[in-house]
């Protein structure tokens, strides 16, 4: 593979034959670091100047050393905030900003070459002008967003979906339509404050405003849900599904918005015929690949199946995620809608939980760099302008109404009572990483300005740490939040099998969880305690819960007969065991010993000849291993069993 580093025009000068041993050496040394860093080729490109430039190997350094300033950071300040019983994310975000280009990162370190204007200093972009971060970092964090949204595609319950698509349908498009709808308001009101020129409904700034405003923190929501046992609720369900359908159409709205962000640069007025164009264009691309994705997933798992072990199918998944991911941009997409489009539709195979576990490590890596680098991009000069934190403030205030009222009234369509309305509503205000993720491409393209993404992270900060106490406080009654004579729908059927001790509750679940796995099933283990497991074969998902004296199952009505095929075996497998383990046993069947082993015994027998009180010696005296074995040729020597003393010491 041969990677071209394009440089600006400069007079060629003859290369000595001196050198040239040297500039193959520059060469390869550039060549080992792209390597390491694993950064694509362009980002590393020189600039015209060299001679003022930092080298390629400095620009490693820097790299490196920030990376790992950055990995403890990020985790110091995920302690600290979930300490405070605050999302860990909120951490990640606030050390980012402490060790970012406008405070600590602005720091000179005279001693360093390379670091004398800061570790995080801001540095020229590739285009014009600045930027908070190098280049090369914000490669690192271009590919978080992709293994982000890929695990959140990997996360998402298709089934789900589907069981609560009514309430959750109106629950996503009603938070969408008036999240967007108020965003972009806002910014064509408030904008004028703190930037110059005219702002319509369609400008960029706005229209990223808009989207910003509609995703919705999955991760935050589902996490005070698990905690307070409402994941399951109507409630619940509700939100999980309501979020997930939010964070889908806010990514189709920001494939729109850039589509008609390209036709406002082109110049001239707002065609509605076009603009419908790039909807359906978006919508259909979107949709187009996830049924495709969806009906293909079976062959897309076997085929990553048959390429290798668990590790090699994750890896090779996140490759195949990669590719997608830039198909999509080049269809003028983001990246992002590809990472999830494939996430989603391997969410139903077998090899999904495969993937999240084995890509795991790669997700604590990058994943915290990421929200880490968000939070440095932000200026605090320029947050600290009270126009621009009046402007943050109001607009988070009206993005917190948009999703209560807009998330919150639709389900009273729905059956919900104003407590259940409530609840829906707070569990849909958290925003989290796809609004950073909307932020960050909106401010690499140049779309945004430095004020308007620091507006966003205000928002996003706020709105991910007010929320989640009123949420829990709105949980804390057990009172229903549907309306009396609501239908509820059915859940899925689950199959108990009672024991009578905890050891026999153990004993069959071993056996079960082997049986399955001979089936040919993956078997995950969902808990540390181990009570509590996944068997996925195909499109074939199995829930098994452990009680100390109970086995609870859960699937869907077609699973039942294999789920009870399954337990009927090992019952019966159980049982022919303790009837063997019944018969009286023959000790002397059983303890015989082999023939082939009383041979060996009774060659070792020979032994037992030169074991005489002659060569017994309480201490040897040689304090090497050539020394000991010579005194141990002596005692034989002595004792007769040995002849030629000699001829043993030098055998030996």
């Amino acid at each position: 593979m041969m990677i071209t580093v394009k440089t600006a025009a400069v007079p060629r000068t003859p290369v000595l034959p001196s050198a040239s041993r040297q500039a193959r050496g520059r060469w390869r040394r550039m060549m080992g670091s792209v390597f390491l860093t694993l950064l694509p080729g362009a980002a590393l490109a020189a600039e015209a100047g060299a001679d003022a430039a930092p080298s390629l190997t400095e620009r490693m350094m820097v790299l490196v050393i920030q990376l790992g300033v950055i990995l403890f950071a990020a985790r110091l300040g995920g302690r600290l905030f979930e300490r405070l019983h605050l999302p860990g994310v909120l951490g990640e975000l606030c050390i980012g900003i402490a060790i970012g280009p406008s405070l600590l990162g602005g720091i000179p370190i005279p001693f360093l070459e390379g670091l004398e204007q800061g570790l995080f200093h801001v540095v020229p972009a590739l285009g014009s002008g600045t930027t908070p971060v190098s280049p090369e970092l914000y490669g690192i964090c271009t590919l978080a967003s992709i293994v982000l949204l890929f695990m959140v595609g990997l996360e998402t319950d298709l089934q789900l979906l589907v069981r609560y698509a009514w309430a959750g349908g109106l629950v996503g498009i009603g938070g969408v339509v008036c999240s967007f709808t108020v965003g972009a308001g806002m910014g064509m009101l408030m904008l004028p404050w703190i930037m110059e020129g005219t702002f319509g409904f369609f400008h960029p700034a706005c229209i990223f405003l808009g989207v910003m405003s509609t995703a919705t923190s999955v991760s935050i929501t589902a996490r005070i849900l698990s905690e307070k046992r409402k994941l399951d609720s109507p409630e619940g369900v509700t939100i999980l599904a309501g979020a997930v359908l939010d964070d889908v159409l806010g990514i189709v709205m920001l494939a729109i918005g850039m589509g008609v962000i390209g036709v406002s640069a082109g110049g001239g007025g707002v065609d509605w015929g076009h603009i419908g164009v790039i909807a359906a264009k978006s919508l259909g691309i979107w949709l187009g690949a996830t049924v495709v994705g969806v009906l293909a997933a079976r062959r897309i798992g076997s085929a990553l199946k048959s390429l290798g072990g668990k590790a090699e199918i994750a890896i090779l998944a996140l490759g195949l995620a990669l590719i997608v991911s830039g198909l999509f941009e080049e269809a003028q997409l983001a990246m992002i809608i590809g990472a999830y489009v494939l996430g989603l539709s391997l969410s139903r195979t077998d090899i999904s939980q495969v993937i999240r576990e084995h890509l795991h490590p790669i997700y604590l890596f990058m994943v915290p760099c990421f929200f880490v680098v968000m939070g440095m991009m932000v200026n605090v000069r320029q947050l600290g302008d009270p126009r621009i934190l009046a402007f943050g403030l109001i607009y988070t205030v009206g993005a917190v109404l948009a999703k209560l009222l807009g998330c919150g009234l639709p389900t009273l369509l729905c059956h919900f009572n104003l407590r259940g309305a409530l609840r829906v509503g707070l569990g849909m205000v958290p925003r989290g990483e796809v609004a950073l993720i909307v932020a960050g491409i909106g401010i690499s393209k140049g779309l945004i300005s430095q004020e308007v993404f620091g507006v966003a992270i205000l928002m996003t900060l706020i709105t991910t740490m007010v929320p989640p106490p009123l949420l829990v406080r709105a949980f804390r009654s057990n009172a229903s939040g549907l309306r009396k004579g609501a239908p509820v729908p059915p859940e899925p059927p689950e199959v108990k099998y009672r024991f009578p001790t905890p050891e026999v509750t153990d004993l069959l679940l071993n056996h079960l969880l082997e049986q399955f796995r001979k089936e040919g099933f993956f078997v995950h283990m969902l808990d540390l305690d181990g009570d509590t497991y996944q068997m996925r074969k195909d499109a074939m998902v199995i829930n098994l819960e452990r009680a100390p004296c109970e086995i609870r199952f859960r699937c869907s009505p077609s699973e039942l007969p294999f789920v009870r095929m399954a337990m009927t075996e090992v019952v019966i497998e159980i049982e022919l065991t303790l009837r063997e383990l019944q018969r009286p046993l023959d000790p002397h069947r059983v303890l015989a010993v082999p023939h082939d082993e009383e041979a060996r015994m009774a060659r070792n027998t020979r032994m037992c000849r030169y074991l005489t009180p002659g060569t017994l010696v309480p201490r040897l005296k040689g304090a090497t291993k050539t020394d000991v074995i010579a005194e141990l040729v002596q005692v034989l020597a002595r004792t007769g069993h040995v002849r030629d003393e000699a001829a043993a010491l030098a055998a030996v």
